[in-house]
């Protein structure tokens, strides 16, 4: 019988944030999604993953069904606003898993909050190099908010035929890649929604790409246990940059997956699974060292 899959509310500083959850026992994993994006990309793997690890996954504020208020959409702020969801819910310390823009949060997160870290997983990630496709670079231009309603119109009108095919001419792999993309862009619907989305957006790209690079401090990472997940045919973020990641993070490990586009755990999520059970299972939690060994990697500059 797979895990039973429950689904949570939380007021977070006068704002509701919806997180779901599932297993019982085992390590604390935190799942956290990409841009436009919700905890539901995560329903095909949360049940494998329950079976022996207590998964988290909740709405980034400004996604899915959580608030979406006028505020700050940063890497930072997103990284303190899962914080404080992990401690509300009593989650001290966790292994945390982020695609996409989450890989970002995920390593803003490892930052401000080592303490808080036991493991690092990287799929897809953002903030690992300049290169990213050219919709999202777009939707940082001036003005582009007046044009997603027209996006998202004909996502929400005919998703499967005419919008579909015009984003498979532009390198969008068919299958999960395409699925989600058509699902983020039909959230954008909603007025809120696309504030958040600009607003997130703009603060970690800008017209000639990414503009948000964690690569500069990816040398502080050998401290924690490290998996780098990736697509071989991801249209959005290259797998080059997972690649050159890996050589800059001390014992980290990189895994391609061959045919993957951008949502390699979806392309083959029992495959996913198995990989991130492994990787929990095989190696030692990070120790929980706020400063002084931080300190000294800093100081050291490498």
């Amino acid at each position: 019988m797979a895990p039973r899959v429950e689904h949570h509310e939380l007021d977070l500083h006068g704002h509701t944030v919806t997180y779901s959850t599932a297993g019982t026992r085992g390590p604390v994993l935190l799942l956290i999604h990409g841009i436009t994006s919700s905890n539901r990309t995560w329903d095909e793997v949360i049940p494998l993953l329950a079976r022996d690890h207590r998964v988290v996954a909740p709405d980034l504020l400004g996604h899915g069904q959580s608030a979406k208020p006028r505020g700050d959409y940063s890497l930072g702020a997103y990284a303190t606003g899962v914080r404080d969801v992990m401690t509300a819910i009593g989650h001290r310390r966790f292994t945390v898993l982020g695609h996409s823009l989450g890989g970002g949060v995920a390593m803003q997160l490892a930052y401000q909050f080592p303490d808080r870290m036991e493991r690092l997983v990287l799929v897809s990630s953002g903030g690992l190099g300049r290169d990213v496709h050219f919709l999202l670079r777009a939707a940082s231009l001036p003005g582009s908010e007046w044009v997603l309603p027209l996006l998202s119109a004909g996502f929400l009108r005919d998703a499967g035929t005419a919008v579909g095919r015009a984003l498979a001419a532009v390198g969008l792999k068919l299958g999960p890649d395409l699925e989600e993309m058509a699902r983020g862009f039909a959230s954008l619907a909603d007025h809120e929604a696309r504030a958040a989305f600009v607003h997130t957006v703009r603060s970690v790209i800008d017209p000639t790409g990414q503009r948000v690079d964690a690569r500069d401090r990816l040398y502080l990472s050998q401290e924690v246990p490290s998996l780098i997940v990736w697509g071989d045919r991801d249209p959005i973020i290259p797998a080059r940059h997972g690649e050159e990641a890996h050589e800059l993070m001390p014992g980290s490990r990189f895994e391609l997956f061959e045919g993957a586009g951008h949502f390699p755990y979806r392309d083959e999520p029992n495959r996913f699974a198995e990989l991130l059970a492994e990787f929990i299972r095989d190696t030692k939690p990070a120790r929980a060292d706020e400063h002084g060994r931080m300190r000294e990697l800093i100081l050291a500059g490498r």
